[in-house]
C-alpha cells in the first residue's frame, strides 16, 4: 500500500477510536447524570411529602400570618407555634409545660380545666365548656365571689352593729344590775340590824316594867312596820334583778341567734363516698372509694339523697353493703331500699364509724336491745365495740376532748330503795348487785353530762344504726 493511503487510513483510525471513546466518556457521563438525577428526584419527592405532611401550600405561603412573628431567624415556624402553645398551656394549667407532645399537653390543660369546672358548676351555671371559654366562665366567677365579698361585707357590717348594740345594753344592764345588787345588799344589812333590834327589844320587853313594857311595845311593832317595808323594798329589788337577768338572757339569746354556735355534729353529717354506677336489675351499685381509701368487704353505708344534706336523725334512702373492692371503686349490694326513693346516680354514702383519713373514737354506756327482741342483751357493750374496731373506730371508757361520739343505750335501771334485811337473807348477791347498777346510772349521766359540756355529738342506739347503714342488718344472725 502506498505511504499516502497507509497514512491516511491511520488517522481515520485515530479518529474513529477517539469518536468511539468520546462517546463512551459522554455515555457514561450521562449515565452518571441520569442517575444522580433521579436519585434527587426521589429525595425532591420524599422531602415535598414531608413538606405536605407539615403543611399545605397555602398554609405554607400564610405561615407569618397564621404563626405570628418568628422567635429569632435560628427559631423555625414549627418552633415558634410550639412555643406560643407552651405559652398558653402554662397560661390556663400554670407552671412550666411538661417535654411532651403537643397532644398530650392539650390533653392535660383538658383534663385539668374540666376537673376545676366541675367545684365550678356549684357556684355559677356553666353551658358547654367548649363553647364558653375560660375568659367567660372566670368573668362569672369574678362576678359571683364579688357578690359573695360584698354580701358577706355587708352581714359583717351588720353582726358589728349588733355586737357594739349588744355591748352597749349589756353595759348597761350590767351597770343597773351592780346598782341594784349594792342596794339589795344595803336593804339585807338594814333587815340584818333591825332583825337584830328586834330580838333586842324583846329581850328587854321581857324584863322591863309595865310602862317600859307598852313603850317597847310601841317601838316593837313600829320595828315590825318597817321591817316589812324593808321586805318589800327587798322584793321588790329582787323582782328588778330579776327581770334584768331575763333581759341579759335574751340578749344574749339575739347574738346567739345571729351568730349560732357551730354544728358539733358536722363530723356525723359528712358523706364518704359518691354512688358512680347502678345496676338495677342486679340491686348493686359501685362507689368512688376502695382499697386507696382502706374499704372492705362486708363495710356497710348508708344511701342518702346527692342534692341534699345527712339529716339529723340519720335515715336513708337505702342501706348497702360492700362485697368487691378495688384500687380506686367498689361495689356494694342493696340490703334496703325505699322503692318510692330509688337510689339515683351522684347519691352519697356514709358511715358514722369508718373514716378514710382517722380512726374515730367512741364511749359507750347504757342498756342495749340489740336485736328490738324486747330484752335487754348481756355485753351488748362489748359486742358493738367489736363492730366498732372492726369497722376501724376505737372504743375507750371515759369522755375527753379527744373522744369523736358518745353511743347511749337506755337508763340503767336502779330500784327505788336498798335491798331489804329479808332480800339480802334469800339473796346475798342483792346489795353488790345494787350498788353496780346504781354504779353504771352515775356512769352514765357523768357521761352525757360531760359528753354535752364537751360538745361531743351523743347518739341513741336506733339513730347509730342509722348512720351506719346497719338498721336493716339487726335481724340477722350474727349481725352483732
Amino acid at each position: 500500500m502506498p505511504a499516502r493511503r497507509r497514512k491516511q487510513s491511520n488517522a481515520m483510525l485515530y479518529t474513529l477510536i477517539t469518536f468511539v471513546g468520546l462517546f463512551i466518556v459522554a455515555t457514561t457521563i450521562a449515565v452518571i447524570y441520569y442517575v444522580e438525577a433521579e436519585d434527587k428526584r426521589t429525595r425532591l419527592d420524599e422531602t415535598q411529602n414531608k413538606i405536605d405532611d407539615l403543611a399545605s401550600t397555602s398554609e405554607i405561603s400564610a405561615l407569618g400570618s397564621m404563626v405570628g412573628t418568628r422567635a429569632s431567624r435560628t427559631t423555625t415556624w414549627l418552633g415558634t407555634m410550639v412555643g406560643h402553645l407552651d405559652a398558653t398551656t402554662s397560661m390556663i394549667v400554670g407552671g412550666v409545660p411538661e417535654t411532651t407532645s403537643a397532644e398530650a399537653k392539650v390533653n392535660n390543660a383538658n383534663i385539668k380545666v374540666a376537673n376545676a369546672l366541675k367545684s365550678a358548676r356549684e357556684h355559677i351555671t356553666i353551658a358547654d365548656p367548649n363553647t364558653t371559654g375560660l375568659v367567660k366562665i372566670i368573668s362569672d366567677l369574678i362576678a359571683e365571689l364579688n357578690k359573695t365579698i360584698e354580701a358577706n361585707e355587708a352581714l359583717q357590717k351588720d353582726l358589728n352593729n349588733q355586737i357594739a348594740q349588744f355591748e352597749i345594753t349589756k353595759k348597761a344592764y350590767a351597770d343597773k344590775e351592780q346598782i341594784l345588787e349594792e342596794e339589795k345588799n344595803k336593804l339585807q344589812a338594814l333587815v340584818s340590824k333591825m332583825g337584830a333590834d328586834y330580838a333586842d327589844l324583846q329581850a328587854r320587853l321581857e324584863q322591863s316594867t309595865t310602862e317600859q313594857v307598852d313603850n317597847l311595845r310601841q317601838q316593837l311593832n313600829q320595828a315590825n312596820a318597817d321591817l316589812k317595808t324593808v321586805e318589800g323594798t327587798l322584793l321588790k329589788t329582787r323582782a328588778e334583778l330579776k327581770m334584768t337577768q331575763d333581759i341579759m338572757k335574751r340578749a344574749q339569746q339575739e347574738v346567739r341567734d345571729i351568730m349560732p354556735a357551730p354544728d358539733h355534729e358536722v363530723l356525723a353529717h359528712r358523706a364518704d363516698g359518691k354512688i358512680i354506677l347502678i345496676d338495677d336489675q342486679a340491686q348493686v351499685v359501685h362507689l368512688n372509694i376502695g382499697t386507696d381509701q382502706h374499704v372492705y368487704r362486708g363495710l356497710t353505708f348508708t344511701v342518702y339523697d346527692r342534692s341534699g344534706s345527712v339529716p339529723k336523725d340519720g335515715r336513708g334512702k337505702a342501706e348497702i353493703e360492700v362485697f368487691d373492692v378495688a384500687n380506686t371503686y367498689c361495689a356494694a349490694r342493696i340490703t334496703k331500699s325505699d322503692a318510692k326513693k330509688p337510689v339515683l346516680l351522684g347519691d352519697v354514702a356514709a358511715n358514722l364509724i369508718w373514716n378514710s383519713d382517722k380512726t374515730n373514737v367512741f364511749v359507750i354506756a347504757g342498756d342495749f336491745d340489740l336485736d328490738n327482741d324486747g330484752n335487754i342483751d348481756q355485753n351488748a357493750t362489748g359486742r358493738i365495740q367489736s363492730l366498732i374496731e372492726k369497722w376501724g373506730g376505737k372504743v375507750v371508757d371515759s369522755i375527753s376532748i379527744d373522744t369523736d361520739f358518745l353511743l347511749l343505750g337506755d337508763q340503767p335501771q336502779v330500784p327505788q330503795q336498798q335491798p331489804t334485811f329479808e332480800q339480802l337473807e334469800l339473796d346475798p348477791g342483792a346489795m353488790q348487785r345494787y350498788e353496780a347498777r346504781l354504779q353504771q346510772l352515775n356512769h352514765y349521766n357523768q357521761l352525757q353530762n360531760k359528753a354535752q359540756a364537751l360538745w361531743i355529738p351523743i347518739f341513741r342506739y336506733e339513730r347509730f344504726l342509722y348512720f351506719i347503714g346497719y338498721k336493716g342488718q339487726i335481724s340477722k344472725a350474727g349481725a352483732f
